[in-house]
Formats: C-alpha cells, structure tokens, sequence
C-alpha cells in the first residue's frame, strides 16, 4: 500500500484512499462471487488489520474501512493466489465487473454469464494498458435474470435477450442507451475489447477533465454513439450486427411464452427492492438459494466466517455479494432450507424483505466522506430503530441516505431519497435532509420537504409511510404512489411536518 500522504482518490485493494475514518481499501470481486476460502482470508484480514468489519458496496465490492496498519507484501501475494486480488496491480482499481447475483441459478435467465464475467476478468488482467482508463469504467453482463441489473449503471451493459427470428440467444449492447446491435455470445469479450480499445485510444489523445481521466460519457458526448462504433467495427474481424426495423418489431426479447415465462417488458428489468431477499427456488430441482440482508451493507467478520462455515457445511460453498448490498448463499437443498434459516437468525441476520433495516441504502456520510453534510449511517439506523417502535411495513420499499447531491451510494431516483444539507436553528448550524419521493424528476424524485433536520425527519418518513399503507393502490409501490399525485396535493396529504 501507498504512504498514507499518498493516497489516490479512487481506492483499490494495493492502493487505498484517506476516508475521515481513515484508510479505506475496495476489494473488486468480479460478480461478486466468493468461495470459503476466500470468505475466511477476507475475514483474517479485516480482523487483523481493521476494525472487524467490512461493507458491500453497490457493485457488489467488499470494502475495508479504517485500516490501521501498512499490509505486507506476503498477504498481498496471498490474495492474488485466492484470486482476491489483481494480478495486475495497475488494473486493480478499475470498477468491479456486475453481473446478475443469480447467475447460474435464476429461473428466468437465458444465459449464464458467470463464464462472461470470468473471462473478461482475465483480459483485464493481462492487458495492463487499461490502468490508463478512467478508474470508475465499468461493465455489466446481463443473463436475463429475474434478479436482473438492466437497469443499474454501467458504462456498458450486454444484455442477452431471444429474437424471434432465430433461436440463437444474443447480448444487446448499451452505452447507456441501446444501441441496436447484437452479439453472439461467442464475440462478447472480442467486441467489449474492441470497445475498450477505442476508449483508451481516445483517453490518450483527450485532455484531463478536471484533472480527470476522461470518462465513457465524455467520449459519447465528443465522438457520439455512430462514430464510435465505427471505430470499434474496424477493429473486429466481423461486422457488427444492427437490429433492423422488422426485426426490431418482432424482438419478443427472452424466453418465448411457450417456457411459461412471459415476454420482456420494461417492468420484468426494474427489480422490486429487496426483490432478491428470502427464499427462492433454483432453476436446479428441489435447491433454493437465501437472500441475507445487511443493514447498510455490514458485515461482522465473524459473520462473514461464520456464514462461509454455513454454505460449506449446508450448501456448495458459495456465497454472492449483490449490487443491493445484500449477500445470497446458493443451492440448499430443499432439506436443509430451515436449518439454514436458524443460523442465519443465529448470527443476528434475517432475510425479510419488509424489515425496515432492508430498506436502507447510504453512503459513508460525514463520518467518513467530507463531502458529505450529514452522518447518514447514523442517521438512517437512528431512523430505522425510531419507527420499528411504531409501525411495520408489509412491502418492500427503498430508502436511499445520501451525504451530499453526489448522491454515491444509488444514482437512480426510488421511492424516498434524502440529501443531506445543513441548516441554522438559532446560533447553531445542524445536519438535515431535503427529503424527495418517486421517480418523475431527475436525480432524486420529486422534492416534497426541503430542509428537515434530522431530529424531525423520522416523523416525516413515518407520515409518508403510514399514507402510503392507507392510501396505495393495490400493486403500487410506494414511488408510484407518490408520483400519481401533483406535488401540491402530495405536499399537503404528507403534512403536518415540523421543518426545524
């Protein structure tokens, strides 16, 4: 690791970065898939030299805050012979590869893209050229799970989907947007090369934005979305397929309703939060897999060993990080399904989806970030162990904390978001949030309290959700109710709040 005076911004594994908590570290965990041995280096190491304990991120990364001590090049060495760590220091702090935590055993998908993730890992790893790209470049592979990640930001995104006119499973790509090609899913890792190529090429001839690596955003908005793919075209020794407009009339997109299963459409890619969470049947007979929820992502690492003991001794062995900073133990068996959950509750977890600490998504907050206005991991269990005395829900919603309009920890507007800011009470200036609900405006919802403090802000989100459970719609969920109103009626169903 870096001298702690010289840290960079972005953390990776070797090379940390200066949190207010002190140095964190990020683990990529390519589909965020672990086996026990990895699962107990994990926990030594965080007992070792942290605190004991680490967080899931939203990329379905491990992280490690507030490490106190250099780590030797030994456990360095270690890791990468667990396959924990790069074997390419330099491509290290490139964003975790997501896929689907229910690749391989969702009943839904098309494909299984566990082989994808892998082997764009390697290349990767033996393509050290790459460091010079922007450290948040990130990719996707989408299997056709129900547990899907469509629609979570990626850079670029492969989706597989099935055209009518042809039996072949294909992956649409997206820059964002959806580019009408398709992909066979032999030439996924030769075009996402090509793709990468001609990002780096543009990288090395673009100045700095902001002192900044160029982003793929900035290559788009330079290049548009045609001449890159021109470029990238050129690279390939195939030509890239466009879906034409009959085609495209007649894509039914994932499995045919003769499966059972029925035709995409843009509702069956918006995962339900915490929709993951709970039991669910594999498409491997008579085997289940377990959703665990984490309270803002922590982990103890006496969980993390004794959950990894759990899926040896009860399950395969295997345990996957989710980008909904949950974690999911896979192929039960039917027999085993309760004992399972006994030592799941054991530990002092749960997998209940409509528990209010499930609901919780936020960033590191002023405790750790100093962007941050407000201690949002403080404030959003202060919340949450406020209104479990007062009411219970019955579906699952979201409630995202953010620090600042950086807005880190999720980037999509769902249900209730709360941006951290500060006020004035008299001669003091203290923590509250602008609280905004549903998906109609762009970043957050819709704003409909500015400037709550945080000792009041409980008694705004209780109000929101006992209205919500009296007033929904059957099916609706809660960012759905609120954008059915006009903001003026939303606003004045929603009072009385005290601002101050």
């Amino acid at each position: 690791m870096l001298a702690l005076t010289d840290l960079p911004t972005c953390p990776g594994l070797f090379y940390g970065s200066r949190a207010r908590d002190g140095v964190l570290s990020r683990m990529r965990i390519p589909g965020g898939m672990l086996n026990v041995q990895q699962c107990w280096s994990i926990a030594n190491l965080v007992d070792r030299y942290s605190t004991g304990f680490l967080q899931v991120t939203n990329r379905a990364n491990l992280q490690i805050r507030e490490l106190h001590s250099e780590i030797p090049p030994s456990i360095w060495q270690d890791l990468q012979e667990l396959g924990l760590a790069s074997r390419r220091v330099e491509v290290d702090p490139i964003r975790n590869i997501m896929a689907s935590p229910t690749a391989g055993i969702d009943r839904q998908q098309l494909l299984d893209t566990r082989p994808l993730v892998a082997a764009w890992d390697n290349y990767l790893q033996t393509h050290p050229e790459l460091s010079e790209l922007s450290a948040k470049f990130s990719i996707g592979f989408d299997g056709g799970e129900l547990v899907s990640i469509r629609n979570l930001r990626n850079d670029i995104l492969l989706a597989a989907e099935r055209i009518s006119t042809n039996p072949e499973i294909f992956f649409r790509l997206y820059l964002n947007s959806d580019t009408g090609i398709l992909i066979e899913q032999s030439q996924c890792i030769a075009v996402l090369a090509s793709l990468t190529s001609a990002y780096l090429e543009y990288t090395k001839n673009s100045p700095r934005i902001n002192r900044k690596k160029p982003r793929l955003r900035h290559l788009l908005a330079d290049w548009g979305t045609e001449k890159y793919l021109k470029k990238v075209e050129k690279n390939l020794p195939f030509a890239l397929r466009r879906e034409s407009r009959e085609l495209s009339e007649t894509n039914i997109s994932h499995n045919s309703c003769a499966t059972g299963i029925l035709p995409v459409t843009d509702a069956i890619f918006t995962l339900a939060p915490n929709g993951n969470l709970g039991i669910h049947p594999q498409r491997q007979s008579d085997f289940s897999y377990i959703g665990i929820a984490l309270p803002l992502g922590k982990l103890e690492s006496k969980q993390l060993r004794n959950l990894a003991n759990l899926a040896q001794n009860l399950a395969s062995g295997t345990l996957r990080l989710t980008p909904w900073q949950n974690l999911v133990i896979s192929d039960i068996p039917s027999s085993q399904i309760f004992e399972v959950k006994q030592q799941i509750a054991d530990l002092g977890l749960h997998s209940s989806a409509t528990n209010l600490d499930s609901c919780l998504v936020a960033c590191a907050g002023s405790s750790g970030c100093a962007s941050a206005a407000t201690d949002t991991q403080t404030h959003a269990l202060e919340m949450v162990r406020d209104l479990a005395q007062k009411l219970t829900i019955d579906r699952s919603i979201n409630i995202h904390f953010s620090g600042c309009e950086k807005s880190c920890a999720q980037h999509q507007p769902i249900d209730i978001t709360l941006v951290g800011t500060q006020i004035q009470q008299g001669c003091e200036t203290i923590a509250a949030y602008n609280i905004y609900a549903g998906k109609k405006d762009l970043p957050f919802g819709r704003q409909i309290f500015p400037a709550v403090s945080a000792a009041q802000m409980p008694r705004a989100i209780e109000r929101m959700l006992r209205v919500y459970q009296q007033l929904r719609e059957p099916h609706e969920s809660l960012g759905e109710f609120c954008d059915r109103w006009a903001i003026d009626k939303l606003q004045k169903l929603l009072s009385p709040v005290t601002h101050n």
